[in-house]
């Protein structure tokens, strides 16, 4: 049986960010690939506006996996394509994975693992689209891979049921290819993207969205031929008498992603019913000793350099973890105004950089974040607007801080 020091499932941009630092702590590093090619959902995206933090460069996705997948080669890491992972076995100083490949069965030792499995996309019977299960109902990224990778146009009419972003990339991507995109359909108050997709790929494209308005059942038997649209009110309850029949043959979902945990949860994992990834230190280490959870798996984020980042730190960690080493944590809360806050704990020994990412729970124009360290505010921060679809980033000091007399660290955000 190999035997390595950190085994990482997932060869995503996070996947490979821990692979390289944990390669720089001199740990044997074996990265495991369900694809024939490492890059993750990158592969397909050949859009920029990645690499804007960590390379300070705008890179189109392709560009980015390509740098990632170097740097990976050219650490020393193995990385092992067209493998799954079909069980997990924890043991007392590590894991036991077995693994079907092209070569067969064989079982591998990890000291350590880390978890970089990425997220999936919602369906539309996940949102309760009702109807037959015609040709022409895709998510928003099988549109992408058959659009950018296969070069087959999904559809010339297209409807796009939310407005996640790559729901929103799509609308622009189909429109540059010559379908018509006949709107983008969301059925919460307000968009669910990044506020440079609406402008890039929306307004600058004159494709019309309609919000508080969602899809309520598919119509056509081998191929889509029409959609119902209703309004909904608050509570995303459709409102009798608002349906609207409209013609089309593609229905294109970008609805939400869903962090892909169920090793995680197999292997006893606390799961955060919000993020639905691992509950997780500063470093990634979950609630089971030596799994670490890192990129999109821990919680779904909005820009690739963040969940590099997030490789790294998971990775690094995992390099230097032992056995036995479980820190005490300091539990951290989300409070007023905030959907969550990541990491959900965090060691209770002083740091000087600790990086926190929240999400906010509705849009704020205007808001002060205020962070307590038990009954005392250590930072306040002001922001001019917050969206939920915008994840903000944070540094704590706390090099000087008494962690262990606390009873949590909180976050709350005052709207102004």
């Amino acid at each position: 049986m190999k035997k390595y020091d950190v085994v990482i499932i997932g060869a995503g941009p996070a996947g490979l960010a821990a692979a390289v630092s944990a390669r720089e702590e001199d740990a044997s590093v074996l990265v495991i690939e369900r694809e024939a090619r490492p890059g993750g959902i990158l592969k397909q995206c050949i859009h920029d506006g990645f690499g804007l933090i960590r390379y300070r460069e705008k890179l189109s996705g392709c560009e980015y996996a390509s740098r990632e997948i170097l740097k990976t080669r050219e650490s020393g890491a193995e990385i092992q394509t067209l493998s799954f992972v079909s069980r997990i076995t924890k043991l007392e100083k590590g894991f036991v994975l077995l693994l079907s490949s092209r070569h067969g069965m064989s079982n591998i030792f990890a000291r350590s693992l880390i978890l970089a499995t990425g997220c999936r996309e919602r369906t539309a019977r996940q949102v309760a689209v009702h109807g037959t299960r015609p040709a022409g109902v895709l998510t928003a990224g099988t549109a992408q891979y058959y659009l950018n990778v296969l070069g087959q146009l999904p559809g010339k009419r297209c409807v796009i049921l939310g407005s996640g972003d790559i729901g929103l990339i799509m609308a622009r991507r189909l429109t540059l290819e010559g379908a018509e995109v006949l709107g983008v359909y969301e059925a919460k108050s307000e968009p669910g993207g990044l506020s440079r997709n609406l402008y890039q790929c929306l307004e600058d494209f004159d494709i019309p969205l309609h919000l508080s308005t969602t899809v309520l059942e598919v119509h056509g038997k081998e191929r889509v031929q029409g959609v119902t649209l209703v309004k909904v009110d608050e509570n995303l309850t459709p409102l009798p008498g608002t349906e609207e029949d409209l013609s089309c043959d593609a229905l294109i979902l970008s609805v939400g992603l869903i962090p892909e945990n169920e090793l995680a949860q197999n292997l006893g994992a606390v799961i955060d019913p919000v993020t639905k990834g691992p509950v997780a230190d500063e470093d990634g280490m979950t609630s089971v000793p030596g799994l670490f959870s890192c990129g999109n798996a821990y919680h779904v984020s909005d820009l690739a350099d963040y969940v590099s980042e997030s490789g790294e730190r998971a990775g690094r960690a995992a390099a230097v973890w032992t056995p036995g080493n479980i820190p005490s944590t300091l539990p951290v809360t989300a409070e007023k105004n905030l959907l969550y806050v990541v990491p959900q704990g965090i060691r209770r020994q002083p740091q000087e950089k600790i990086v926190f990412y929240f999400r906010c729970s509705r849009t704020l124009q205007g808001a002060i974040l205020r962070v307590r360290l038990g009954e005392n505010e250590i930072l306040q921060k002001h922001y001019d607007i917050l969206r939920p679809a915008e994840i903000e980033k944070v540094i704590l000091n706390l090099s000087g801080k008494d962690l262990c007399s606390c009873e949590r660290l909180t976050f709350s955000l005052e709207e102004l």
